[in-house]
């Protein structure tokens, strides 16, 4: 069987320093991560900012190759965005998220952003991951907001709109990649959530879906948070999830 890359990202839901970086060293540190990525969201950084990513997810975790989501969902005008970005590029994430519903000049302005700034600081340039409709919505939510469509329906006309943005890539919910993986073609990121191990609890999650059924219509990545850092053995739990999704060389 080919090995396949570790496609999982663990959700790093906590503003406890300690315990993020403890979290981290475990699944993230050693020889053999047993993630392919970690993910530090909107609470971690607003309580910690740029030098607890620094402390949490130190330079020799980093160097074993694992990837660095810095989800923050930037929603704002052009000018903003692009600054919001430029304050994080030299944390060198992998990835950055920020909202597709922002409009075009919002997203062009923070892929040029991204390129400027990864040059000046000779890291590599940021992927730019568009939030197109989070998967805690459901079409009554949408229809509380004013939006009168499912939400399968808006997702592809915000990754339709991120992709044409020079985006390279969208969250979207297990539901929506069969059809994304034919809109925007096998190249365009799908970076997914809403992943529940067999025998998980959905939690919030209203469209959920198994780790190994995400892959195999196409998710490039996929996000667990719950079901990792809360388990008894969080490294054991990831490299489950991870040998559930297919990977066979942990």
């Amino acid at each position: 069987m080919p090995t396949r890359s570790n496609p999982v990202y663990c959700g790093v839901d906590t503003i406890d320093l300690a315990q993020a970086t403890k979290l981290i060293q475990s699944i993230a540190g050693g020889p053999k991560p047993a993630v392919g990525g970690i993910k530090l969201g909107l609470e971690f950084f607003l309580a910690h900012g740029a030098p607890g990513v620094r402390y949490a997810f130190p330079g020799p975790v980093r160097a074993t190759g694992v990837g660095f989501f810095l989800d923050l969902k930037l929603h704002d005008i052009p000018n903003t965005v692009a600054g919001g970005i430029r304050a994080v590029v030299e944390l060198a994430p992998t990835f950055i998220t920020i909202h597709a519903s922002g409009g075009k000049e919002m997203l062009k302005a923070a892929v040029a952003e991204a390129g400027g700034q990864a040059a000046k600081h000779n890291v590599p340039r940021p992927k730019l991951l568009g939030v197109t409709v989070l998967t805690s919505l459901d079409r009554s939510d949408l229809e509380a907001t004013g939006v009168d469509a499912d939400p399968s329906d808006q997702v592809l006309r915000l990754a339709g709109l991120a992709r044409e943005s020079g985006l390279d890539g969208v969250i979207c919910s297990p539901l929506e990649i069969a059809a994304l993986r034919k809109q925007c073609g096998p190249d365009f990121v799908l970076m997914v959530p809403g992943i529940r191990p067999v025998g998980s609890a959905a939690n919030d999650q209203k469209r959920a879906m198994t780790p190994r059924q995400a892959v195999d219509l196409g998710a490039t990545n996929l996000v667990v948070g719950r079901p990792i850092y809360q388990a008894a053995d969080p490294r054991a739990a990831a490299e489950a999830i991870a040998r559930e999704a297919g990977v066979n060389d942990l």
